[in-house]
């Protein structure tokens, strides 16, 4: 298995990448989202768990992740996590997926954990304008998790950004490739699609030998 790590600020086009990176590989790659790993703080009330900080790496279930990834990398199938957006809680289900070729792993932290980065073979950072990162977070936020500009405006303030400027920026620096201009970057789709499918192909043909 090829294990592929897509880092970068919310809104950089972490998923928009990993979506046309897998579009482009197939069936035989997988996505997984960090954002689905954040710890179950449903014991509190639903007006506690909007006061959390969620852009800090503490934030997120990292062993968890990492049994995931271990176990699918050993071949095994894993149960498919997920997450309320709307309501600041877990939403897993028993859904098993099943290992890939490709597993693509995007998320603002998925760099934080040195066990997890050790076994990613490709490490990529979304290296995009904090503008248009916002731009991009108020339009999703919105859409998509049923947000308010007031909510989407004081997380910015209060966590997005102060967590950028203590963590994120610095994933840079572990990074093999960083991708400009954002998700819908098509050469760079195109080129790591033909990178990872050459990878595939030497390690069938070994495996043949």
């Amino acid at each position: 298995m090829i294990f592929i790590g897509i880092c970068g600020a919310s809104g950089s086009g972490k998923s928009t990448l990993a979506d046309s990176l897998a579009a482009a590989l197939g069936s035989r790659c997988l996505v997984l989202q960090q954002d689905c790993y954040y710890k179950d703080r449903s014991d509190l009330p639903f007006e506690e768990r909007c006061q959390l900080n969620y852009d800090e790496p503490s934030s997120f279930d990292h062993d968890a992740l990492l049994e995931d990834v271990q176990t699918l990398m050993a071949g095994r199938p894993i149960t498919r996590k997920g997450y309320d957006y709307a309501h600041h809680r877990r939403a897993d289900t028993e859904e098993l997926i099943y290992p890939p070729d490709v597993l693509l792993l995007e998320g603002i932290h998925c760099f934080h954990d040195e066990r997890l980065l050790k076994l990613m073979y490709l490490k990529l950072y979304m290296n995009v304008d904090a503008d248009i990162c916002l731009l991009r977070r108020i339009e999703r936020d919105i859409m998509e998790r049923g947000r308010s500009i007031d909510s989407i405006s004081h997380q910015y303030r209060q966590t997005v950004r102060p967590m950028f400027e203590k963590y994120i920026r610095s994933y840079v620096n572990l990074a093999d490739v960083i991708v400009a201009r954002g998700g819908k970057n098509a050469r760079i789709v195109e080129i790591l699609a033909g990178y990872v499918s050459d990878e595939l192909h030497k390690r069938q043909m070994a495996q043949e030998e």
